[in-house]
């Protein structure tokens, strides 16, 4: 699998250098990805540019690679111009897949999930006593 990596503190850039995610590139891939959670990278934005097509192994890596991204908390990001491709990554069906035209919305997707997972995780400092002697009003 010809591709560049490029590491930052909140996700990896993959700059994939094919011009399909088919045969050996899937399972290539899915050993990068694979890697990068073990350094505890949990987003990675794929620059699928050049790529026109994807096959039936490569289907269930990104579904396997969107996974793993969106039980750690994180994010998979393929980044594509071609409007044939995005339809069919579309018509795959890949929950919380997201698919964007430029590497800077890619990135500002990943810095939004960021923040909604923090602030999704948080206390919101209230507890039940906080309600006690309160009732519903009938009033608006």
């Amino acid at each position: 699998m010809n591709h560049k990596l490029e590491k930052k503190e909140q996700y990896v850039y993959i700059e994939l250098e094919e011009s399909a995610f088919a045969e050996e590139v899937p399972a290539s891939f899915e050993t990068v990805a694979k890697s990068l959670f073990r350094e505890g990278y949990h987003s990675l934005i794929v620059n699928m540019q050049m790529t026109k097509s994807v096959d039936t192994q490569g289907i269930t890596i990104l579904k396997k690679v969107n996974w793993l991204c969106a039980n750690d908390l994180g994010l998979l990001v393929i980044v594509t111009r071609d409007d044939d491709f995005i339809d069919s990554l579309e018509a795959l069906k890949i929950p919380d897949l997201q698919v964007l035209p430029t590497k800077e919305e890619a990135i500002d997707a990943v810095f939004m999930n960021n923040l909604e997972n923090e602030f999704g995780a948080g206390d919101d400092d209230y507890d039940a006593e906080d309600y006690e002697g309160v009732s519903e009003s009938s009033e608006p």
